[in-house]
């Protein structure tokens, strides 16, 4: 017969969640809080299911009534900052986010600090904290990547690159490779931002931004066939871009001339 102590029932729907059977967890959980009220350890497990499932208001108010029985529970702010953070609630998740770190300074708990600083908006803040990462981690992509591209924003182009050619050292997504080909691309390394354009290709083939900005760059040392190639595909992606298309060609030092706008629809569809 199973056991109905708060303990035993935690333990069966951990069991169960991380299994895969999130159902299951959440009926053993909400039938053990019918029988014990408020429990510190079910709720703060209920919230972390819920969660999982995107109940993010159900899962907050879970955590939150977990807090109140145990406020010391740092992976109970933890879960709490990033439902608050979900929920751009930022001064409540930088709340429980400092009581976390104040109980236990742990890696996780710094990074979801820096991210709810970035979604934000408090730049300053979260280059800091981006940057203090990397100065314990030196291999976390997303603290360069995203040191990178707020470098980037603020116009720091070279401190910008250095922190993207970081990130890309490893498995990184395309976001990075496309970051780090705007940085190039800015000190007109337009060979190393082609490559890196075409890495973010490789990796999402729908990303039309990043294609039609290699057909930018490839316009810019002169390789005009395969710049339009580029935008051909850039246009197939998303045909709004044709006006950026349209004004590439024609500004730019290696360019071309079309008698009209359908002609070069035409070529562009061809």
């Amino acid at each position: 017969m199973a056991s109905h102590a708060p303990e035993d029932i935690v333990r069966r729907a951990t069991a169960a969640f991380n299994a895969g059977r999130r159902d299951e967890a959440r009926e053993l959980c909400e039938q053990g809080l019918i029988g014990t009220p408020g429990e510190p350890m079910m709720s703060h497990l209920l919230a972390a299911v819920l969660f999982a499932s995107g109940e993010i208001e159900a899962a907050r108010g879970h955590v939150e009534a977990s807090l109140v029985k145990r406020p010391d529970n740092a992976a109970a702010r933890l879960l709490a900052a990033r439902l608050a953070r979900t929920m751009k609630d930022f001064d409540r998740a930088l709340s429980h986010l400092n009581h976390a770190i104040a109980l236990a300074p742990q890696r996780e708990a710094f990074i979801e600090k820096a991210r709810t600083l970035d979604q934000a908006g408090l730049r300053p803040q979260a280059r800091q904290a981006w940057n203090a990462i990397l100065d314990v981690v030196p291999d976390n992509v997303e603290a360069a990547a995203r040191s990178g591209r707020l470098a980037w924003e603020d116009g720091e182009t070279e401190l910008a690159a250095q922190f993207l050619e970081r990130a890309a050292q490893t498995d990184a997504p395309a976001s990075v490779w496309f970051d780090l080909g705007l940085a190039r691309q800015d000190l007109r390394d337009y060979a190393g931002a082609a490559a890196a354009y075409r890495k973010a290709i490789e990796l999402k083939d729908d990303l039309a931004e990043a294609t039609f900005n290699l057909g930018v760059v490839l316009q810019e040392t002169g390789l005009l066939d395969e710049a339009m190639r580029a935008y051909k595909q850039a246009y197939r992606l998303r045909p709004a871009s044709f006006g950026n298309i349209a004004m590439a060609l024609t500004s730019a030092s290696h360019g071309g001339l079309w008698l009209d706008e359908n002609s070069l629809r035409r070529a562009l569809e061809g």
